[in-house]
């Protein structure tokens, strides 16, 4: 192989070469350092007269007398089963302080979205545990549901808990987790580690860490590791596999500090105009293959700049992904976990995984029907802040304390809570229990006949329905003891004149 001293240019992450050879887009390449040092990177663009390398190590000490060669091959990530219960950095390397994973074959980062022609339909009903997720914007097998949050919002321990509680109900294939960290700090990491080995989620996970300080180019190959792993665990061993990718943000903030790097005309609000692609290609790779056992299921979270649901990131996420799941300041603020708002957020492919055989034959007409009171109770809000609750009709006033109930008993929930989607539908016929039957427009007569009644649910789920109250109850207690701490405040003493 040659080897090339003709750098011209260091910009940012950046080294400029000039070549002679022709070079293929994507290959890897080895720096060497005068002082005898290597380091990698990997080809980002190439002409007649120029290749552009981006460094994974960061390009201080690079001169002119450094040589650059050329591998002629692209990035691979060694996979085999071993990898359940380890930690990685972003680029794929064990940080766990673990023997090195002997891979069963090497597969290319980059990969390719699925055929369409051989895509099989999402039809399975994933399990989180948490109530606002499953009953109305339930997550199916082999769909892409994104989580929209802010910054401070609680979406990290949401992750861990989605990490912790997920499964595939009435499937026997293996479920795994690969979890991918983009951008974090070092709390934050120790935070997931600890949480991952108390719990014991580790075991039937793959974690990829890649913390702020790690190099911004490291960034952009942490998602397609933690997919290609992925890919060879479901399409090749057969599991039911969930990838959980956060902080989307901090991965499109290392695209635009390379691409201005680049010196390449900016997008909106200088990001990339290619950004749109270059996620497709990551959300595209979940999905389900007609023929395959497993299955990949996606949940990226990012957070909005300035909650602003309208910012490139969110934007361009909510078109190329199926539905979204938001966070909510206010309910936060109130102390409510998890606070994620269910009037903004959606699942689009909720009705395919829902239904008699699947969850529960009442389940879709539950969520209508709870959506709408809702609604209708928070429109009031308004109302009873101008005239107040006094000039409200009686309707109303039962849908201002359905809201109020709603957020309390349904959405609110312990972190440690697994509630069963037997629990939590029946926590929303509680709730409905307590409006005439009349105004249960969206409910058929044989559903209210069913269930409306007390005590109609049946016997083997009787118990599960209980401990899924006690445990709504004991989480609403907890979170109104910290909301008190936290509003008292140390009494002022009065000083003597």
């Amino acid at each position: 192989m040659k080897e090339y001293k003709t750098i011209t240019k260091v910009a940012g992450p950046l080294v400029f070469v000039e070549k002679t050879d022709p070079i293929g887009y994507g290959d890897l390449v080895r720096v060497a350092l005068p002082d005898g040092t290597i380091k990698n990177g990997q080809v980002l663009d190439t002409s007649e007269t120029l290749v552009v390398v981006q460094m994974f190590e960061g390009t201080a000490g690079i001169d002119r007398n450094t040589k650059v060669r050329f591998l002629g091959t692209t990035i691979k990530l060694g996979v085999s089963e071993d990898l359940l219960g380890r930690v990685l950095n972003g680029a794929g390397r064990p940080i766990d302080n673990g023997p090195e994973v002997i891979p069963e074959k090497k597969m290319d980062i980059i990969g390719a979205a699925i055929n369409p022609y051989v895509r099989a339909s999402p039809s399975d009903f994933i399990q989180t545990g948490i109530s606002t997720i499953d009953a109305t914007n339930t997550l199916v097998r082999g769909q892409k549901l994104p989580i929209f949050s802010g910054s401070g919002l609680p979406h990290n321990e949401i992750a861990l808990q989605i990490a912790r509680q997920a499964k595939v109900v009435g499937q026997s294939e293996k479920f795994v987790v690969i979890f991918a960290a983009m951008g974090i700090t070092h709390e934050e990491a120790q935070y997931f580690m600890k949480d991952f080995e108390e719990t014991g989620a580790l075991q039937r996970s793959v974690v990829f860490l890649n913390l702020a300080d790690d190099p911004a180019v490291e960034r952009l190959v942490t998602p397609r590791m933690a997919l290609t792993t992925a890919e060879y665990l479901a399409f090749e061993k057969g599991m039911h596999v969930l990838v959980i990718l956060t902080d989307m943000t901090n991965y499109c903030e290392s695209l635009r500090e390379i691409g201005a790097a680049r010196e390449e005309i900016p997008g909106r609000r200088g990001y990339p105009g290619y950004m749109y692609t270059d996620l497709a290609q990551i959300y595209e790779r979940a999905g389900i293959i007609n023929g395959k056992k497993g299955s990949i299921t996606q949940v990226p979270i990012l957070t909005m700049i300035g909650d602003d649901i309208t910012h490139p990131i969110p934007d361009l996420t909510g078109y190329i992904t199926e539905g979204q799941i938001v966070l909510s300041r206010e309910l936060h603020r109130r102390g409510v976990y998890p606070p994620i708002d269910v009037l903004p957020s959606l699942s689009r492919l909720m009705n395919m995984g829902i239904g008699a055989k699947k969850t529960r034959e009442d389940h879709k007409q539950v969520s209508d029907q709870m959506y709408a009171n809702y609604a209708e109770g928070r429109d009031l809000r308004g109302l009873v802040a101008i005239v107040g609750e006094e000039s409200l009709s009686e309707k109303d006033k039962r849908l201002l304390h359905f809201a109020a109930a709603f957020e309390n008993t349904f959405v609110r929930q312990a972190k440690s809570e697994d509630r069963s989607i037997f629990g939590t539908l029946e926590i929303g016929w509680d709730l409905l229990r307590a409006m005439p039957e009349k105004e249960l427009t969206r409910i058929s007569p044989d559903f209210k006949k069913k269930y409306y009644q007390k005590g109609a649910v049946s016997e083997e789920k009787k118990e599960e329905v209980k401990e899924a109250k006690s445990a709504a109850s004991e989480a609403k207690k907890e979170s109104k003891k910290e909301t008190k701490k936290a509003e008292a405040k140390p009494a002022k003493r009065k000083g003597k004149k």
